[in-house]
């Protein structure tokens, strides 16, 4: 199965994290499939690769909750499903 979750890059007491789609059997610093998007939490900053997230959330990714909220602050979640209610 595939998870997006976060994967932790930059310098020490300045992390960045790196969403990328990874499996659920790696280890958080493992090999990922593909980055999809980039957060800032000092800065609060993101940047997002909407078509491939979206491509692996309608391939049965299943994001973290932290990604989850992020997400959900941008609006993905409307572009995947904008007839549907909101996701929660």
């Amino acid at each position: 199965m595939v998870k997006l979750r976060l994967k932790r890059c930059g310098r020490k007491k300045r992390a960045t994290y790196r969403i990328v789609a990874i499996d659920v059997r790696s280890r958080r610093e493992g090999r990922d499939l593909r980055k999809v998007g980039f957060y800032d939490p000092i800065k609060n900053q993101t940047y997002l690769n909407v078509p491939a997230i979206l491509y692996f959330l309608e391939r049965g990714a299943q994001p973290t909750e932290t990604v989850r909220d992020i997400l959900t602050k941008s609006e993905v979640f409307n572009e995947l499903c904008p007839n549907q209610i909101k996701l929660t």
